[in-house]
């Protein structure tokens, strides 16, 4: 039989973090290609963007370190499946899937560190 072993992460380090306005945030999430998800988890709504995997970056990751170059997130009470932009640019409602990720216990603990660093 395989061995399974489970290591979670033990630390993200976050290098910028940005409480943005809810449309913004949706704006961010539109693409020519498509709409790229966000997250939500413990009333905050949120994106991140990894950083490019370097032989350091594996190193940490590997020891269970991870790193968000940027997170951009806003406050959103209920979790809604779909949240909608009506964007002049590109004249429509643009849809855009959010991940419901509150059983995360790493995304459970990033949110109360955004919520709670955002007011400082």
């Amino acid at each position: 039989m395989v061995k399974i072993s489970y290591s979670p992460i033990k630390e993200v380090i976050i290098h910028e973090f940005i409480k943005v306005d809810l449309d913004d945030l949706y704006r961010g999430r539109i693409t020519p290609a498509g709409n790229m998800p966000l997250y939500w988890c413990n009333g905050i709504i949120f994106t991140f963007n990894s950083m490019p995997m370097t032989r350091d970056l594996v190193k940490d990751y590997l020891e269970g370190k991870i790193h968000w170059m940027e997170v951009h997130f806003s406050e959103m009470k209920k979790y809604e499946p779909i949240v909608e932009l009506n964007d002049e640019s590109y004249k429509a409602t643009m849809r855009i899937r959010v991940i419901d990720t509150s059983m995360s216990g790493l995304h459970v603990d990033v949110t109360k560190w955004l919520a709670a660093n955002s007011k400082k």
